[in-house]
């Protein structure tokens, strides 16, 4: 015979509903709580009757990630991330791409509001706040990235400007003086590229530095062929740069790539520092120092939003504005160079 929530609360000492509460992630729980009660149900292995649950509740115990890229290290992270969180919660994730497209952003919008998720989880590229905030109001959605909702959507996100301003400091401190930053989109309106060369202007500002727009580089995309080819742009331009800050890990690795094909050693001729923490920074010769958002966090704080909107009647909870720790990983890429 099959466990009951009753089995699993006598077991774990607590009551039902907290159980419930677990089983669901429709209330906020005590972590050490949540960890007893997720223990009894898997020593008792307690498994809901999601059928009969959605029936119930008018729900289909189905949520939505849609990212720009599946292909992208780090999002590919963020999303195995995410569905393990959600099967903890007896949800099943639905992923889809955008590519950064304001239609096909817009057409998972809509199908989110036709009921076919119960929420979605969307890391927006190219829709502005005016058309986030339309779909929030008729379903459950929560943003990941710096696409800023004016407070009326919740967001889940790290602090670019700091972040990026940590890099370029670190960088600077090394003894590097021309720091090339590596990543501008222009044509995209997430504004991650803008805020990430925000706080490398004022690493600059404070070391004294005025900002040399040969030093800027533009990419289409935030692939390793895209860094390269930057990465070329840079030192076949006017000034050589002595370090890089790249706007993603995939973009560092690629413009890593292009200095040693150019002879140049890394990092004794130009040290580099990516942002994303994915794996093959960790595993790149020499090693890629980082700024490394906390992943985890970023899908449980992203996932217990969605979760209070979910169980709240009407969708109607504050909107929150989430900002998650990050912290800079010094690797051998970004060492100082000998005198």
């Amino acid at each position: 015979m099959s466990s009951r929530l009753k089995d699993v609360a006598a077991r774990a000492g607590v009551s039902v509903r907290t159980v419930s509460n677990v089983v669901n992630g429709s209330a906020a729980v005590a972590e050490d709580t949540r960890l007893r009660v997720q223990a009894a149900l898997d020593e008792l292995g307690y498994r809901p009757n999601l059928a009969a649950r959605s029936l119930r509740a008018g729900r289909t115990g189905l949520i939505g990630l849609a990212i720009p890229e599946v292909r992208s290290p780090y999002f590919g992270e963020l999303a195995g991330l995410l569905v393990e969180a959600a099967e903890r919660r007896s949800w099943t994730v639905i992923i889809d791409q955008t590519r950064g497209d304001a239609e096909a952003e817009r057409r998972l919008l809509t199908r989110a509001g036709g009921r076919v998720v119960d929420g979605l989880v969307i890391s927006p590229w190219a829709l502005g706040p005016e058309e986030l905030t339309a779909a929030a109001r008729s379903t459950p959605v929560v943003l990941l990235g710096e696409r800023s909702p004016e407070g009326l959507v919740d967001r889940v996100a790290v602090d670019n400007v700091l972040a990026a301003d940590q890099a370029t400091t670190h960088l600077l401190e090394s003894g590097r003086r021309r720091v090339a930053a590596l990543g501008l989109q222009p044509h995209l309106r997430n504004g991650t590229a803008e805020q990430r060369r925000a706080g490398y202007h004022r690493a600059l500002a404070r070391a004294g530095i005025t900002p040399d727009p040969a030093l800027e580089a533009e990419v289409s995309a935030l692939h390793r062929a895209d860094g390269a080819k930057a990465m070329a742009q840079l030192l076949d331009g006017s000034g050589r740069p002595d370090a890089v800050f790249a706007f993603s890990d995939e973009l560092a690795l690629g413009a890593m790539h292009m200095a040693h094909l150019r002879g140049l050693d890394v990092p004794g001729d130009i040290a580099f520092v990516g942002f994303d923490d994915v794996e093959d920074g960790r595993f790149a010769n020499p090693a890629l120092t980082t700024v490394a958002p906390d992943k985890e966090q970023i899908v449980e704080r992203a996932l217990q939003c969605l979760a209070d909107r979910i169980y709240s009647p009407g969708n109607a909870v504050r909107p929150l504005d989430i900002v998650v720790p990050h912290r800079l990983v010094v690797r051998a890429s970004s060492d100082a160079p000998s005198s």
